[in-house]
């Protein structure tokens, strides 16, 4: 096959494009919620999240053009300039203050989540290591070793964002990708456990993780105040039962819950489509990753592989993670559903490496 003539898989293709517009639907409905929250506006709301997923098809096509082994080369400096990027939020007056946490650079009027950039960067860079260093993945030089010196740098960036989510997302998502790379599994639980005591630390050593696993394990216990985000989630989810309310019905977006646009908007999906609809979606994302991964079986090379499970096993548990706390399956966390919840970086950046993903498609085996 010519490599001029190649072709996108439609497959993949067809997955984004339908993540992208379910994502889309809901989000308008979960936006109403915001006419009963006073100063927020719906159409401010609802015109951001448009100029955002505008921006990222533009970002998708971009980069379903620029070939992929141009990434391997800039690597290192895309995840340097990564981290350049996560150290402005240290410089009083450039970072904004939200929720206990400074993870947002004001850019004018434009708010820019750098942790984004920092997830993808990370991917791109792991992917290009592990073709690097090929056979010898398997010692602990080129192994293990590389890996606790890059996730030991983003745990300091990021834990001092209280970042907590996205340290474990991308920690978890690089242990993977050198799974499948090469890496010995002995050494991947001597990594497992490293992330785990480092984890176990936060809970012990940071008051608002030890909240949410204390709210976690007891969720009846503070229902008006620590547990109440989790409980109206909930309250939510269930009166969606089979078929749901219907589009833009949901009663809990209107003041009960909190942030119906970003954390909770699984919440108000389920509760508009239902039991079924709630299935409906979740598969829009293993159709997502199944094509992904079909795509790394047929790379052409070490790094187009490994880069297209780091972006599917990103997009996978990043968004399962926001489902599941939704669910109280797991402790609450602030990552985002990608695809739909409100955030425009993350609706660009995602967008972004689906366009990466579209182009190791176009150079099979």
């Amino acid at each position: 096959m010519s490599h001029s003539r190649a072709k996108i898989d439609r497959f993949f293709l067809m997955s984004v494009v339908t993540l992208t517009v379910a994502g889309f639907i809901i989000f308008l409905s979960a936006s109403l919620g915001l006419l009963a929250q006073s100063g927020a506006s719906f159409a401010t709301v609802a015109l951001k999240q448009a100029i955002s997923l505008v921006i990222g098809v533009g970002f998708f096509f971009i980069f379903s053009r620029v070939k992929y082994t141009e990434l391997r080369k800039w690597a290192l400096f895309i995840f340097i300039g990564a981290i350049c990027v996560n150290l402005l939020l240290f410089i009083p007056g450039l970072s904004i203050h939200y929720n206990g946490a400074s993870r947002w650079l004001m850019l004018g009027s434009l708010s820019f989540q750098p942790s984004e950039l920092l997830k993808i960067a990370f991917i791109i860079y792991i992917a290009a290591w592990a073709q690097f260093a090929g056979d010898k993945l398997k010692t602990f030089k080129f192994g293990l070793i590389p890996y606790i010196v890059i996730t030991g740098i983003l745990s300091l960036l990021l834990l001092a964002q209280s970042d907590t989510d996205t340290l474990v997302i991308i920690a978890f998502t690089g242990m993977v990708m050198l799974l499948i790379g090469g890496l010995k599994v002995r050494h991947m639980f001597i990594g497992v456990a490293l992330l785990g005591l480092l984890v176990v630390g936060v809970v012990i050593f940071r008051p608002y993780a030890l909240q949410r696993v204390k709210t976690y394990l007891n969720i009846s216990a503070d229902t008006q105040g620590s547990g109440y985000q989790i409980n109206q989630s909930l309250i939510a989810i269930g009166s969606g039962q089979w078929t749901g309310r219907g589009f833009g019905q949901s009663v809990q977006k209107f003041g009960y819950l909190p942030q119906p646009t970003d954390d909770s908007i699984f919440a108000v999906a389920a509760e508009e489509f239902g039991f079924i609809g709630s299935i409906i979606l979740l598969s829009f994302y293993l159709l997502f990753a199944a094509a992904a991964f079909r795509i790394a079986n047929r790379a052409q090379d070490t790094f187009g592989g490994l880069l297209v499970v780091g972006i599917a096993v990103l997009v996978i548990v990043e968004s399962f993670m926001n489902i599941a706390a939704m669910l109280g399956l797991i402790p609450l966390s602030g990552v985002p559903l990608l695809f739909v919840s409100h955030g425009g970086t993350a609706l660009i950046i995602t967008l972004m490496t689906a366009g990466m993903v579209a182009n190791v498609s176009k150079y099979r085996k």
